[in-house]
């Protein structure tokens, strides 16, 4: 009787689990009939973790172009692949002899390509030259680039987008993401507002042409002089009220390699001029800074940094190549990553680890596969629930499900380019239950019609 009396809860519990699972695809199938949706198209794939089924699926194996939550294919492959304490490592060393207080030799950074190294780590370089005795360097600077190739933009990355930080020059010497944050605040009773960048270097110059509450002067402006490949920052218009903008500098190892001399300058060492050559096996190691895998991903799904993204891609490409990695590289080791997961990496396209690239070509079905891969490691779930944007609370989400059963419930990945608006990631029901999901819409104009459609999606999983 007993027996019996389980099997028929089991059936019960079973028949339950089914009903659940067919009014939640019924009411994501009555979402599509959106007439916002008329003139766009839209993937989706809902996946129940708890029960192991898939609930809902629309067009999932298409391909879309995935904006922002390719970042979820570099980051998954990465925690695979590296593990989340894999370092970005920039290292110090000298060859050369040490006479007295001067280094009679040159000085090398080699590049880890570490998108999280900044002014703390650049003060930490010139420390260790201190410590070392070293007042006087009777070479060279030298920065060894030589862990990657010398392409600096991404596989069809917008010629247009430069100079904006969100398409930085991708170099293994990086100082403070290769942006300079401009701020721009009106001084009452004064022509010209006040003008402030962060990192404070002699590397770009600045050119203040704006006035203060004077409509006269056009429209307000926060640019460099890219065109002509200078590094001149131009403020120009009427500025009425604070604004800050983030700009690319041409040439992250020039910036690098600037910034260190001047910083060593400062601190009382005489050093020479700046070059560029791989560093001798035999030099000795000075010190060397590090920032994990864990450390970069936060800011790279948190804020949907492309920076990170694509120091995570080349440090896959490494992975495969360690002497000179190249964007093939790392796309090899994630197709093997696909291969693992039961798909043909022939019928998808990876162009670059960040999703800038409009060469991307991936399925909602395919980036399901990754999700649930992540989920049942338990090492890469918990860094990836950790790291991704929380509906209505932080990053790219916190503006977005801010009330109603989303909130807080959901874990997931924006992306957003022209024409395309994507979420895929986590979210935890009601009942406890998780669900993998992805939304990729396509050819959309008005993104806010694409989110407000996801918003939908999110909350009616969460029920």
């Amino acid at each position: 009787m007993l027996h019996r009396a389980l099997c028929v809860i089991g059936l019960l519990l079973l028949l339950h689990a089914q009903a659940g699972a067919q009014a939640l695809g019924e009411r994501l199938e009555r979402l599509l009939d959106d007439s916002s949706l008329a003139d766009s198209e839209v993937g989706m794939a809902v996946y129940d973790l708890t029960d192991d089924t898939c609930v809902f699926r629309y067009q999932e194996k298409k391909l879309f172009r995935p904006a922002s939550v390719e970042k979820l294919v570099t980051a998954i492959t990465a925690l695979d692949a590296l593990g989340c304490g894999h370092p970005f490592t920039t290292r110090l060393c000298y060859a050369g002899q040490m006479d007295g207080t001067c280094l009679d030799g040159d000085l090398y950074v080699v590049g880890g390509f570490d998108p999280e190294f900044g002014e703390a780590d650049m003060d930490s370089l010139v420390g260790w030259v201190k410590r070392a005795g070293i007042r006087r360097i009777s070479g060279q600077l030298c920065g060894d680039l030589s862990m990657k190739d010398s392409l600096h933009w991404g596989s069809g990355w917008a010629w247009d987008d430069n100079p904006w930080y969100f398409q930085p020059y991708l170099s293994p010497l990086l100082y403070c993401k290769d942006y300079v944050e401009v701020t721009v605040r009106p001084v009452k009773g004064k022509a010209q507002p006040e003008v402030l960048c962060r990192p404070s270097s002699s590397f770009y110059a600045v050119t203040n042409e704006a006035r203060t509450n004077d409509p006269s002067a056009g429209e307000f402006e926060i640019t460099r002089d890219w065109l002509r490949g200078s590094n001149r920052i131009i403020v120009r218009g009427n500025c009425t009220s604070p604004r800050m903008e983030r700009l690319n500098m041409q040439a992250s190892q020039d910036f690098f390699m600037h910034a260190f001399r001047e910083k060593l300058q400062a601190a009382g060492v005489e050093a020479g001029d700046c070059a560029f050559r791989p560093c001798p096996e035999d030099a000795a190691l000075l010190g060397e800074c590090s920032h994990s895998l864990a450390d970069v991903l936060l800011p790279m799904l948190k804020k949907s940094d492309n920076l990170s993204a694509e120091a995570v891609f080349y440090h896959l490409a490494a992975s495969a190549n360690p002497r000179h990695a190249g964007s093939e590289d790392a796309v090899e080791v994630i197709e093997e990553m696909i291969r693992s997961l039961g798909f043909d990496p022939s019928r998808y396209r990876i162009a670059d680890g960040c999703g800038v690239s409009p060469y991307n070509y991936v399925s909602p079905e395919l980036l399901v596969a990754f999700l649930k891969h992540a989920c049942r490691r338990p090492d890469i779930y918990g860094m990836l629930c950790e790291a991704l944007p929380v509906a209505g609370r932080d990053g790219t989400l916190r503006h977005r499900m801010r009330t109603g059963e989303a909130c807080g419930n959901v874990r997931a990945k924006t992306g957003s380019m022209t024409g395309v608006s994507s979420l895929a990631g986590y979210a935890t029901a009601a009942n406890g239950h998780v669900f993998a999901f992805v939304i990729i819409n396509q050819n959309v104009l008005k993104p806010f019609v694409a989110r407000r459609f996801q918003d939908r999606v999110c909350r009616e999983i969460c029920k």
